[in-house]
């Protein structure tokens, strides 16, 4: 079966950058790109989506808490009709450039700790499902299959994609392991061989060693701040085609 290739990207600020989104749109299938939330400013997201337009890469909004200076890696409590509220602003926002550029947002993947936190907790998951069916009932989900935004998306009978990770280590209950964390975050060449067992097999290595753990994926992800994130997705992309999986957006 075909697989898709996403990464993070639009995830500068200002005058900082933050990875090269126009080298990894050369390799990617899907681009999850920030809403000026956790990342990213209108500049940033008019290029981007420019880009990913050009190149024929499909724009996915890649919505979080608001939290510029912790990278959206902080979660923030909210009541669900504010995060719905939140989550619906990021998605406008970034569609207006999408559609500006001559496309328009596909789906929706929650980033970082909203990204957790959702997956954990039914209302936020909900809140998340309303924003997207507010919008746009047919947009797609992106995340972890098994979670509670799997669940969420089911019940609002919006299409949910699984996601991967190729350059994260997982916890033996199947959730990503925390960054902070000895051997959480996979170098190249782990990664590459990651990638392939979760296309070939749906499996992925746990970050104790203690053996592996079911990954349900269409997609698999390579953060776009990752050290080396273009050559890794470009090394990954090579090893699927030698063992036989195309590489094509689920959009």
């Amino acid at each position: 079966m075909p697989l898709d290739l996403n990464s993070d990207l639009g995830e500068g600020f200002g005058p900082w950058k933050m990875g090269d989104d126009a080298a990894m749109l050369d390799i990617v299938t899907s681009a999850n790109i920030a809403c000026g939330f956790h990342a990213g400013d209108p500049s940033i997201m008019r290029r981007t989506c420019g880009l990913a337009v050009e190149k024929g890469v499909r724009i996915g909004a890649h919505v979080g808490y608001r939290d510029l200076a912790g990278f959206g890696r902080r979660e923030v409590t909210m009541v669900p009709a504010e995060l719905c509220d939140e989550v619906l602003y990021q998605i406008g926002s970034l569609d207006a450039f999408a559609k500006a550029a001559g496309d328009r947002v596909r789906y929706v993947k929650p980033h970082g700790a909203l990204y957790h936190s959702a997956s954990r907790d039914r209302q936020l998951a909900d809140a998340v499902l309303g924003a997207l069916v507010d919008y746009d009932p047919e947009l797609a989900l992106l995340g972890p299959a098994g979670s509670q935004l799997e669940q969420a998306a089911e019940a609002a009978k919006v299409r949910f994609v699984g996601e991967g990770f190729a350059d994260r280590a997982y916890t033996p209950a199947g959730t990503l392991a925390a960054r902070g964390l000895p051997g959480a975050v996979l170098g190249t060449n782990e990664a590459v061989t990651q990638a392939v067992s979760i296309a070939m097999s749906g499996t992925a290595r746990t970050v104790d060693g203690s053996g592996e753990v079911a990954v349900r994926a269409a997609s698999i992800c390579v953060h776009g701040d990752t050290p080396a994130a273009v050559e890794m997705a470009r090394l990954i992309r090579t090893a699927l085609d030698e063992v036989g999986v195309p590489v094509e957006s689920f959009g």
